[in-house]
């Protein structure tokens, strides 16, 4: 398994001009006459195809865009429920990762969270070679928006005094989290949330593997164990993930930590944003009241 210290993909793409560029360069040399049409941007600018079923992700890589989509390929070949690969159709250009998927339709149903929790078992219990060598999978103490001291350093002056005690007393009392994060590892999707599974006529599909990394199961666990007491969505969703898993992560002391730091990150990175998205500033201010001990503070919106 790789040795590199960073995930697939640890920063968002900012200059959407710039993938569009390197993602209508790639079509060409694919002989796939067309533009690419923008479908939306986060870590990666995902795009579509005119008349191809294709989707383009457009990131900013620690390996190369075939990396992706042997690791794919591999898990899939392990019977797990992931996106299709586009064979031949990965490049690298211009400091970006450019790979082809097949694009599923999406099913108008429920997500089926206890096939979700059995395929995140299944993958627990793979080998460390189901891993290509050149794809990395790094602790997630490498994570940057892990590194609460820094994250502080850089936007802490932006917090009020309420809100900054608030997060900084989770940060204290979770702060165990790295010393126990390797015990037992496995290899973990990284990100597991309903914006990471798509419903397709066949069953659940876990999409975005970029944060593949190796630590305890509990990481897999904590973002949905506490999706529902902040984000909203399903109350039933983690209970039925645990059933599917096998194992209830609950009353898990190092699940519910990572939860509530995964919060704390979520917000500072939305007081980040914030300096330049006015929309970014009004969600970190929504946030930023349940720090303050809010009684009334609002659960908070994806962006």
């Amino acid at each position: 398994m790789s040795g590199a210290v960073r995930p697939y993909v640890d920063r968002p793409v900012v200059d959407v001009g710039a993938a569009w560029a390197v993602a209508s360069q790639a079509l060409r040399a694919w002989g796939v006459t067309g533009e690419p049409q923008l479908l939306r941007v986060g870590m990666n600018a995902l795009f579509a195809v005119p008349e191809h079923p294709v989707v383009l992700r457009v990131g900013h890589a620690t390996a190369t865009a075939g990396a992706s989509h042997r690791l794919l390929a591999a898990l899939a070949g392990a019977g797990l429920p992931v996106p299709t690969p586009v064979d031949g159709w990965a490049a690298d250009v211009e400091g970006l990762a450019v790979t082809a998927w097949q694009r599923v339709r999406e099913a108008r149903m429920a997500v089926q969270w206890e096939r979700v929790g059995a395929a995140v078992r299944a993958l627990h219990a793979l080998p460390d070679s189901i891993v290509p060598p050149d794809y990395p999978a790094p602790s997630p103490t490498a994570f940057p928006w892990w590194d609460f001291a820094a994250l502080l350093a850089d936007v802490g002056a932006e917090l009020d005094p309420p809100a900054r005690a608030g997060i900084e007393a989770a940060i204290e009392r979770n702060a165990w989290w790295s010393g126990a994060v390797g015990d037992h590892p496995v290899v973990c999707h990284g990100d597991v949330h309903p914006g990471n599974v798509l419903v397709s006529s066949t069953g659940p599909l876990l999409l975005d593997w970029d944060l593949l990394c190796r630590a305890n199961p509990a990481w897999d666990h904590a973002v949905l164990l506490v999706q529902a007491e902040r984000w909203g969505g399903d109350a039933d969703a983690y209970p039925r993930f645990a059933a599917g898993y096998g194992r209830d992560f609950s009353d898990d002391p190092l699940a519910r930590a990572l939860g509530e730091l995964r919060n704390v990150a979520a917000t500072l990175l939305r007081v980040r944003a914030g300096r330049t998205d006015r929309a970014a500033a009004e969600e970190a201010e929504r946030r930023l009241r349940f720090w303050r001990g809010e009684p009334d503070a609002p659960q908070w919106s994806a962006q």
